[in-house]
Parts: C-alpha cells; structure tokens; sequence
C-alpha cells in the first residue's frame, strides 16, 4: 500500500493545483475573448480573402494554432481538475495504475499526474 503525504505536503500541492485553475481558466476566457473580438472587428472581406492568397494561408494558420493553444489549455485544466478531485477523495498522490505511491519529485514537477514514472512509461 502507498504511503500517504504528509498533510503539509498534501496542501501545498493542492494549493498550487487551484492557482493553476485560476490561472487556466483566466486564459482561456481571455482566449476566448479575444478570438470574439477579432471575429468581430475583421471586415467581410477580411474573413473571407481569396483561398490562393499568402493572407488566407496566414489567417488560417494563425486560427489553427489558437484552437491548439485553446484545447491544450482545456486538457490541462481536465488534469488540474482530476487532480483535485483526488485531494478531496484522499487518493492523491497514489499511482492509478499500481497503486504506488507517486514521487514528491513527480509531483513538484507534474502536481497533476495521475502515475508513478514507470506506469506512465508504459502507457
């Protein structure tokens, strides 16, 4: 059976868990809000240039990496708020796979990883 962490360790990881919640859906609404504000101040023709242009290609670009960025930063904040729900349940830090114990060291570098080293090597 895994070790539990110790209760000071515990809250540190939990707070900087709900600082990372904070700080991801921040980004994703002002993400979001940007996208509406350029979607809102482009003029017709600025949404609609010729397919064969360097402008379209661009614009096109540009949209692309932005839903990148946007379903990155939704993953990770399904893994911030995975992590915390383990806080609550009392299973944090333990491997879901194995059931080991998940190294501090893991956890200060991943606060939301969910298996030890050698489960996620697997995966």
């Amino acid at each position: 059976m895994a070790r539990s962490l110790a209760k000071s360790t515990l809250k540190k990881f939990q707070n900087q868990l709900e600082e990372e919640k904070v700080r991801l859906v921040a980004l994703i609404e002002e993400r979001e809000r940007e996208m509406e504000e350029a979607k809102a101040t482009e003029t017709a023709s600025e949404r609609n240039p010729d397919p064969d242009s360097a402008d379209a290609a661009s614009m096109k670009f540009e949209y692309m990496k932005e839903m990148s960025l946007e379903r990155n930063s939704l993953d990770l904040l399904s893994k911030v708020d995975h992590a915390l729900e383990r806080v609550s349940e009392g299973t944090y830090g333990t491997c879901e796979s194995c059931g080991d114990a998940i190294p501090v060291a893991r956890l200060e570098v991943l606060p939301y990883a969910t298996t030890c080293v050698n489960c996620a090597r697997k995966a």
